[in-house]
């Protein structure tokens, strides 16, 4: 099995808002920002394949399916559909996609499944043969949001994904799909039911797998989340997080599971180290993966 870094669109978003309660005169120390106060933020998707016999797609960052107005909003850089570029630059069409992994439904998670926006013409998925994997606790909160998300949401998806008639809901630690090459783990904080996909690692210790890699989506967006007190504005449940967190990387630690990020611009590939005070860190951090077996 063999593991892409796959680049997506781009985003600036407020950097006080990405960072919750800590101060500017911290943060701006790992993520600088420009004069509006917004920082630098990748969307960035995980290709494994062959992955149970299948070509998987892990999230697909934002897309370019916002309208010209909205993209300006929400600060996405380019208008091309820049994930369908860097899938091709690894030798891979749309059609290929067997699976799409989606760890929840925010728009700049799973907006790329879309196609790039057109004036006059409805939203469209744009991976034709995929079939969609979603956890069913988050899946309920895409359908009935709270009016703190309902923003996130991408009002049409829903409907689209359950149109192909191959979605499968998943609520345990596995999926039909997969099997128990992916591992699902689940977190509440940043949104109910958030899904946290491990590719299992090679290696068995104790009847535990070892080895992995973990797709971290919003519990650890970057580098400076994994410090545990570091949490986002957008999180639904701070302290929840803070616990969730703490929990994860003591799991990841323990069984040398690589964390894998979404939105740090600089690193896609990290291990989790812990200094002498008990603090949290990374260590043989990646910027991209082309072509990475799993086990190197």
């Amino acid at each position: 099995m063999k593991l892409w870094s796959l680049t997506g669109n781009s985003q600036k978003l407020d950097g006080g808002a990405m960072f919750g309660n800590a101060p500017r005169a911290m943060w701006e120390k790992w993520s600088p920002p420009d004069a509006q106060n917004r920082i630098d933020l990748a969307c960035r998707a995980l290709l494994a394949t062959p992955l149970a016999g299948k070509t998987v797609l892990f999230e697909a960052g934002i897309g370019a399916f916002f309208e010209p107005k909205l993209r300006e909003r929400y600060g996405v850089n380019e208008e091309r559909h820049v994930l369908l570029d860097s899938l091709a630059a690894a030798g891979f069409k749309p059609e290929d996609i067997d699976v799409v992994v989606l760890s929840h439904l925010h728009f700049d998670h799973a907006g790329g499944v879309l196609a790039k926006w057109e004036e006059g013409v409805a939203p469209r998925l744009v991976f034709p043969n995929a079939s969609y994997v979603v956890g069913r606790d988050h899946w309920e909160r895409a359908r009935h949001p709270h009016p703190r998300d309902r923003a996130s949401f991408i009002a049409e998806l829903p409907g689209l994904l359950e149109a192909t008639g191959r979605l499968e809901l998943v609520a345990g630690a596995h999926s039909k799909l997969l099997g128990n090459a992916v591992r699902f783990h689940y977190s509440d904080g940043h949104t109910p039911g958030l899904m946290l996909s491990e590719i299992v690692g090679p290696e068995m210790v104790d009847g535990d797998a070892h080895g992995g890699v973990v797709f971290c989506a919003d519990l650890i967006p970057g580098r400076p989340w994994v410090h545990v007190p570091i949490t986002m504005g957008y999180d639904r449940n701070a302290e929840l997080l803070i616990d969730e967190k703490k929990q994860f990387l003591e799991d990841k630690l323990a069984r040398n599971v690589h964390l894998f990020f979404t939105h740090d611009p600089g690193c896609a590939l990290a291990q989790v180290v812990r200094d002498e005070k008990g603090r949290f860190g990374t260590a043989h951090e990646v910027a991209e993966l082309h072509a990475r077996a799993l086990a190197a």
